[in-house]
């Protein structure tokens, strides 16, 4: 399906969300953002996500990140909807906006569109996220089907590892969690980084005999 994608600048459009008008541009442009869509108000697998994402916004805060949703509903459905995604996560507060979409414009323009689920007006959001960092350029997506909802402690993880490519010329590989060592890039030579990972590296003995693979704590 054509619209933005990894490496795309997120449109500059103004939305109207249950707090108000954003220009997205602006919201995004001081720090990291999720931006991530539900097929529907008032649907079981969107209002346990949108309780998990309220319950970990607390860590997405404490590491410079913006939580942004949207739903095809309106402004007034979505500040009913949020009475019952409180009560069915209790302790958690959904302080972030939600965008209203219901001509189901705004999801054609950041690429959320679900080409199976349709309603009476048309195409569904699909289940997607986008990671947008502070250049307003998409970084990671994750695109789900409706009947799949998204694990909170994978976006956790991939927003760190982002965070980390961004502040060192590194890379997490596989399995990677806070914590664990991290890849040298290969376009950083052995004598760079001698001085830029001062605590060293550890290069791994392959059979190739090719020093490509240096491992080193961030």
């Amino acid at each position: 399906m054509p619209g933005i994608t990894i490496g795309d600048t997120i449109p500059d459009l103004q939305v109207e969300t249950n707090q108000g008008k954003i220009n997205l541009h602006q919201f995004c442009a001081d720090g990291w953002t999720i931006l991530f869509s539900h097929p529907g108000d008032f649907t079981p697998v969107c209002t346990t996500e949108l309780g998990k994402m309220a319950q970990y916004a607390k860590e997405f805060y404490q590491r410079g990140v913006k939580l942004l949703g949207l739903s095809c509903d309106d402004v007034q459905s979505h500040n009913e909807w949020i009475k019952d995604i409180e009560a069915y996560t209790p302790g958690a507060k959904v302080n972030y906006p939600i965008i209203a979409d219901p001509k189901r414009e705004i999801i054609k323009q950041l690429n959320m569109v679900d080409p199976d689920e349709k309603d009476s007006v048309g195409n569904l959001p699909s289940r997607a996220l986008h990671i947008v960092s502070p250049d307003l350029k998409i970084k990671l997506s994750f695109l789900y089907p409706a009947t799949t909802g998204r694990n909170m402690d994978e976006v956790l993880r991939v927003i760190e590892s982002l965070q980390k490519a961004s502040k060192f010329k590194v890379a997490t590989p596989a399995n990677w969690k806070p914590g664990d060592p991290v890849v040298i890039s290969p376009g950083v030579t052995n004598e760079q980084a001698k001085e830029m990972f001062p605590k060293g590296f550890e290069t791994v003995d392959l059979p190739s005999k090719k020093e490509y693979l240096r491992l080193t704590k961030v």
